[in-house]
This record gives C-alpha cells, structure tokens and sequence, in this order.
C-alpha cells in the first residue's frame, strides 16, 4: 500500500479527542513552530520553540517557553537565545540535551547546515558541546535499559534515492556516554530498512525507551504531492513505529496524524499548506496521549490520540 493510500485509510478512521493551537505569549510578531516535546523541570512544564518571521527563512531563533495556561506558553524572560531551527530535546540521566539545526551563510549566502547539540542540568546554562554531520537533520536521542544511549540518525541525499528508493533513511546505533556522541559515530549509524517506501522520506522526531526494553518512535514521514492547480505540496505527516535495539527490528508503522487532524490556520508557504511536523507525545492520567507538532512552518498545535504504542510497552 502506498503512503497516499495508507494515508486515505487513516483519515477515514482517525480518531481524534481533543484539537488545539498553541498560543504564544512574549513574541509578538513572529511565529512559533516546529516546538521540542514539553517536558517538566523544577516542577514545571517547559518547550523550546522555533522563532522566525513569518516572511522569512532561514533566519529564527530557539527560545525557551513555560506554560502558563492551558496550551499557553510564554517565553521565559532573559533566557538562552539560540542561533537554530526545530529544537528537540532528550534527558539523559539528570542532563537535559537540546539540540537543532544550525544554517551557516558564506558572503550572505545558504552555505549548509549542521545539528547542534547543548548539554547541561540546568535548563538556563546549557552548554554547547558536540556537532552533528554535514546536512543531516533529525538526530535523535534516547537512553537504554542499560544505561547506554541509543542514537538516531536520519542521512538524506539524492544518491540515497538511487541507491534504496527512498530520498532518507534511519540509522541507529549505541554509544556509551554523551561524549562519544561525534559526527563519524552518527553518520555511521547502521540503516534500519523498510521505514520509507519509493520518493518517501522523513525521520525521528522524538524516541522513548519502553518498559518491554524496545523503543517508541514519533516521527515524520512524507511524499511529493499536487495541489489542484498542479502546483508542488510536501506532504508531511505524523507517524509512530516500534524499534527492537537488540533485533534492529522496526515495526508496526502508523500514521497518528495529518494536517486535517489540528485546526484549520495558515501556512509559511503554499507547497506548506499539508505539513504536520512532529515534536512528541505527552501521556494523559486518562491513558490517551498529547501529541504535539509544528503545522504549516508557522505554527504549532496539539491533538489528543490514542496511545501509539499500544502492546509494545509503556513509556518508562
């Protein structure tokens, strides 16, 4: 079944509770997307979002938000300001690792980019400490059951569509401790085969370690697409799969969202207009799940689904 295919079937069966976006406080202005998952420090609940005016690219900044409402967050005043995109978070013992894209210009100019990682216990300090490979987004973090660090990494390229049909990969691989978390060491990351079929591509947006020892995955996955003028869409859905580190097994790939599934807003761009980036999910005490995204390259939002990964462990 293609993507396409695959894709109407969820939308006929989708199951959706709750549907919101994201307000942001203390930016007024610019737009607030492609957010970290929330997570809690110090009693309480934080995100980093990507900051950017609404008719620009390439240019916007990573700050930090607290809740203050329900799905209202506010900067928090006088914190760390980043030069990055899409930011992403990992705790890795009691440190909080943050990481997103660098763009680097030459003479004004696109050059290339890089991921950025800052490390630290406290969420005010982090210290930038490791760089990611040339061009690749999407790596993430997640500690294992014995105590090591599993690796995601997320290789794209045209000479990859060549080789495998599929504009990206995932690869994954083990490391003992945050400072052998080098470029080589992830663009060496192992392929895991079968995620992304013909033209698709995407990656892990957030990993949880499960108490059956496997591991969670939210991520994105994508197609080419047009609109009914003809002209290009970027699909980008949300997706959820099970990996096995012991096995290098991924399975039970599903779609848990889509444009549809949030409220109606804009979009940064045209070719926009059917992109949900995901951040990550937050479990409810009623046993269903938060997910978060970025939608549109403009905005952020969050639905309430069902728990993902449903017979494969819960989130440890």
């Amino acid at each position: 079944m293609t993507l396409q295919e695959q894709r109407i079937e969820f939308e006929a069966a989708k199951k959706i509770y709750e549907r919101a976006i994201l307000k942001f406080h203390g930016v007024d202005g610019l737009d607030v997307y492609n957010i970290s998952v929330p997570f809690k420090r110090n009693g309480k609940r934080y995100l980093f979002g990507r900051v950017e005016h609404r008719e620009e690219w390439a240019r916007s900044w990573v700050r930090l938000f607290e809740e203050t409402g329900q799905d209202e967050w506010t900067v928090v005043k006088d914190s760390m300001v980043y030069t990055l995109e899409d930011p992403y978070i990992s705790e890795i013992g009691d440190e909080l690792v943050m990481g997103g894209t660098h763009v680097q210009y030459q003479s004004g100019r696109y050059s290339t980019f890089f991921g950025y990682f800052f490390r630290g216990t406290d969420l005010h300090n982090l210290y930038y400490f490791t760089t990611g490979p040339n061009k690749m987004k999407d790596i993430r973090l997640v500690p294992l059951t014995d105590g090591k660090i599993g690796v995601f990494s997320r290789p794209r390229s045209t000479e990859m569509r060549g080789k495998f049909g599929s504009e990206s990969m995932i690869g994954f691989t083990v490391i003992d401790r945050l400072e052998e978390l080098t470029a080589d060491v992830i663009e060496n990351a192992p392929y895991i085969h079968g995620i992304f079929g013909e033209g698709e591509w995407g990656g892990v947006n957030q990993a949880y370690l499960l108490d059956s020892g496997k591991i969670g995955v939210i991520g994105h996955i994508c197609y080419q697409d047009k609109d009914e003028n003809g002209g290009e869409v970027k699909v980008y859905l949300n997706m959820a799969f099970v990996f096995d580190p012991t096995t290098r097994e991924s399975s039970d790939l599903h779609l848990i969202g889509s444009r549809p599934c949030y409220p109606p807003g804009p979009s940064k761009a045209p070719y926009l207009a059917d992109c949900v980036f995901s951040s990550g999910i937050v479990m409810r005490p009623d046993g269903k799940a938060d997910l978060y995204s970025g939608i549109g390259d403009c905005q952020a939002g969050r639905i309430t689904i069902d728990y993902p990964f449903a017979g494969n462990g819960h989130l440890v």
